[in-house]
C-alpha cells in the first residue's frame, strides 16, 4: 500500500506542478503541438508520395497497337526487339490478340456483346497489340521513343499509349513533392533545408521552454525541497514528480497532432474516396493502420 500511495503523490505533484507555472507550461504545450503536427504532416505527404510513385511503376502499362498486316511471324520478331530494349520488363510482355480484346470487351458490357458477336475474323475492327510496363517509370518517353525506332517494329506499329497525359503531370507534381519531403543524398534544395532547420528549431524550443519549466518548478519548491531532504527523503522520490511533470507536458502536447493525424487523414480518405485527381494510380495509402504508425512515430 505505501508503494502506491508513493506512486500517487509522484503524479498528483507532477500533475500540480504543470498547473503550478501555467503560462510557461502553455508555451511548451504550444511548441511541441506545433511541431509534431509539422512533422505528422511531413510524414503523411511523404509517405503517400512514395506510394503514389509505386503506384505509376506499377501499374502503368504501355498499349503498342500493331497494324493489321502483322503476321503470326512479324508477332515473334517484335517481341525479341521488346525484350532487347533495357528499360521494358521482359516478364510483363504479353501479346493480345484482336479476338482476345474482343472477347474481353464482349465480357465486360453487355450492351456491346451482341455487337461483338457478329464480328468476324475478317469484320474484327480491333488491332493486335503488345502491352508491356518499364523499370523507371522517368524514363517512359525514351523507353517509346526506342521502342519507335527499333529496326523491325516500328515498320509495325500503328501507334502507342500510355496516357502520356495523366502519367506527365503525376510524375512532375510527385517529384516536386518528393524534393521537398524526402531526404536524400545531397540535398534537395534551399526548400528542404530550410524546412528542417524550422522543424529542428521547434524542437530544441520546445526542449528549452520544457526545461525552463521544470527549473521554475523546482525554484519555487525549493524550501519544499529542502525539507524533503532533511527528513531523509531519497533523490528518486525527489526528482521523481519532475521527471513527471515534463512528460505530463509532452503528451498534453502530443494529444492534438495524434487526434489531428488520426481523424484528419481519415477524412481526407474518405472525401477522396481513397484516390486523388480520381486516378488508381494516385491511390492514397488505407488509413489504418497507417494512421496508428504515424501516432506511434510521434
Amino acid at each position: 500500500m505505501r508503494g502506491f500511495r508513493t506512486i500517487n503523490r509522484y503524479f498528483r505533484d507532477a500533475f500540480h506542478g504543470v498547473f503550478r507555472n501555467f503560462s510557461l507550461s502553455l508555451a511548451s504545450i504550444s511548441c511541441i503541438t506545433i511541431t509534431l503536427i509539422v512533422v505528422a504532416f511531413s510524414l503523411l505527404l511523404s509517405m503517400n508520395v512514395e506510394n503514389f510513385s509505386e503506384s505509376i511503376r506499377k501499374d502503368v502499362t504501355v498499349v503498342m497497337f500493331l497494324k493489321s498486316d502483322t503476321t503470326a511471324e512479324d508477332v515473334s520478331k517484335i517481341k525479341k526487339e521488346l525484350e532487347g530494349v533495357s528499360n521494358i520488363e521482359n516478364s510483363t510482355i504479353e501479346f493480345k490478340s484482336k479476338a482476345d480484346s474482343a472477347l474481353e470487351l464482349k465480357n465486360g458490357n453487355d450492351i456491346f456483346a451482341t455487337t461483338v458477336d457478329k464480328w468476324t475474323d475478317d469484320t474484327n475492327p480491333l488491332l493486335d497489340s503488345y502491352m508491356f510496363k518499364v523499370k523507371e517509370i522517368e524514363e517512359i518517353d525514351n523507353t517509346v521513343k526506342e521502342v519507335n525506332n527499333l529496326p523491325f517494329t516500328k515498320d509495325k506499329i500503328n501507334n502507342i499509349n500510355y496516357g502520356e497525359d495523366i502519367v506527365h503531370q503525376m510524375i512532375v507534381v510527385f517529384n516536386v513533392v518528393r524534393k521537398i519531403c524526402i531526404v536524400a543524398v545531397g540535398g534537395f534544395g534551399l526548400v528542404f533545408f530550410f524546412f528542417i532547420v524550422a522543424v529542428a528549431a521547434l524542437v530544441l524550443v520546445t526542449a528549452f521552454l520544457i526545461a525552463n519549466t521544470i527549473k521554475l518548478a523546482i525554484y519555487s519548491r525549493r524550501r519544499e525541497i529542502e525539507i524533503m531532504r532533511l527528513v531523509g527523503a531519497s533523490n528518486t522520490s525527489i526528482k521523481v514528480p519532475f521527471i513527471l511533470e515534463g512528460l505530463f507536458i509532452w503528451i498534453i502536447g502530443s494529444i492534438i497532432p495524434i487526434l489531428v493525424t488520426i481523424f484528419g487523414y481519415s477524412t481526407l480518405y474518405d472525401f477522396f474516396g481513397g484516390k486523388l485527381f480520381g486516378s488508381a494510380l494516385a491511390a492514397l495509402i488505407a488509413p489504418m493502420p497507417f494512421v496508428y504508425n504515424i501516432f506511434g512515430i510521434l
